[in-house]
């Protein structure tokens, strides 16, 4: 392994020790296995350690089946889940699942449901047939609920399995691939501390005697690679297409072709995936437009440029009446709160920031310090600002953040921090109300 240390050992050997700080402590252990490269080598090392040192109970493998994804990605997950040699130490959980998934391919769907019985005709692939395939026939989930947002179902999941398969006892480990190179989103996930166990860094609580632990937090995508060629790990063999393709070890992404991570990416489908890029374009509203248009300025990347005659504010005016209108009451919404949020009772911002703004000439007026744990003081802004060249670009209020929104599909507009409101979770929920009376 390339020697990266970490307190004087490779990251190999960290997460050796770590798996074993795991396997004493813990009781119930599965891990996360989205078919890419992060979880798969978590994976491999789980039933590389239990192999070294003579574990035999048997851990699980949870994996959400999202329908729409490439053949090698079904492949490799079909291989790890039914491989003989694993299955003397994993139990699979092989989700597929009707549940909402976020699409940024359209402005008139904000979700769409793999395995959706109504629309099994059209289908990207058929549904597995193994032991461990979880369905709407065989499921015994009693918090799974039609309409549900995947995410509402991963975070269930680990609660189900501290109760279904510890019977409430003892202490439940669910085990992640995230790395912190990844992402500063990632990073913080590892790194906020909260419920931490036995003061473990790499881990976080929810519900009592229930964690989550990140071993591989700290290895790089160089650091996957080479411990895949010295174990010889079986792995997915689309990042040799990816490679194929041109991209480096840190644009390959193996993830669901519709959400916002993978938009830029989603042309590659019609290249790698030529048999299958039909039955996509038919099952999920925009996958083609943005297959076309996802990587240029149409999806308001950061290089998007203002039309000819228009501000920033004008512009989205535009873009506003161009949509539906359900769409554009939701976007609306955002965009009022925003407009009254900074230039009432204000958003924090770094001192950095605060400065360059000063000397743009930007009316701001500091209010100190907030309450929450954090360095950054609160702002109000005299104006609403049409655009700014400012290194925190993302974290400012700007008309052109909010066009980036529409553009991007954004529906939450998570681009400018906004997060779920209440409101939209309880129309989910009477959603999800309704399909359970049907």
């Amino acid at each position: 392994m390339r020697r990266k240390i970490y307190r004087q050992t490779n990251v190999y050997e960290a997460a050796q020790a770590r798996l074993k700080f795991i396997f004493d402590n813990f009781d119930n252990i599965y891990v996360s296995f989205s078919g890419g490269k992060d979880s798969g080598m978590l994976m491999n090392l789980c039933i590389q350690y239990m192999q070294q040192h003579g574990i035999i109970r048997k851990i699980g493998v949870f994996h959400q089946d999202f329908e729409a994804q490439y053949t090698e990605t079904t492949n490799y997950v079909t291989r790890m889940l039914t491989s003989p040699a694993n299955l003397r130490y994993i139990t699979p959980y092989w989700v597929c699942l009707p549940m909402s998934c976020k699409t940024a391919t359209s402005m008139h769907e904000q979700y769409w449901t793999p395995w959706e019985p109504a629309k099994q005709d059209i289908w990207v692939r058929e549904m597995p047939d193994y032991p461990g395939v979880i369905n709407l026939d065989n499921h015994q989930f009693d918090f799974y609920r039609p309409g549900m947002l995947q995410e509402e179902f991963y975070e269930a999941f680990t609660p189900w399995y501290h109760r279904h398969v510890g019977g409430g006892k003892g202490k439940t480990c669910a085990l992640v691939g995230i790395r912190a190179q990844e992402s500063l989103n990632r990073w913080r996930a590892v790194t906020r501390g909260r419920y931490m166990f036995q003061g473990t860094k790499w881990t976080t609580g929810g519900e009592p005697d229930v964690f989550s632990a990140y071993p591989l937090y700290d290895w790089t995508a160089e650091d996957i690679w080479i411990a895949n060629a010295r174990f010889g790990f079986d792995y997915n063999k689309l990042y040799d297409l990816f490679y194929y393709a041109g991209l480096s070890i840190h644009e390959m992404r193996v993830a669901s072709p519709f959400n916002d991570w993978a938009i830029s990416s989603l042309k590659l489908y019609r290249v790698i995936e030529p048999n299958i890029w039909g039955r996509m374009v038919g099952r999920v509203n925009g996958a083609n437009f943005t297959s076309i248009y996802g990587g240029t300025n149409a999806m308001a990347w950061k290089n998007i440029k203002l039309p000819d005659g228009h501000t920033w504010q004008s512009y989205v005016e535009f873009l506003l009446e161009s949509l539906p209108e359900e769409t554009r009451k939701t976007f609306g919404e955002k965009f009022a709160t925003s407009i009254d949020f900074w230039m009432k009772k204000g958003g924090v911002l770094s001192d950095e920031t605060i400065e360059e703004l000063r000397r743009m000439g930007v009316q701001i007026t500091e209010h100190g310090k907030t309450k929450y744990k954090t360095d950054k003081r609160r702002v109000t802004f005299a104006e609403y600002q049409d655009d700014l060249d400012i290194r925190e670009f993302q974290s400012v209020p700007t008309y052109k953040r909010m066009a980036i929104c529409i553009l991007k599909n954004d529906h939450l507009c998570k681009y400018m921090g906004f997060s779920q409101t209440q409101k939209e979770s309880n129309k989910r929920k009477e959603a999800m109300a309704k399909y359970m009376a049907l």
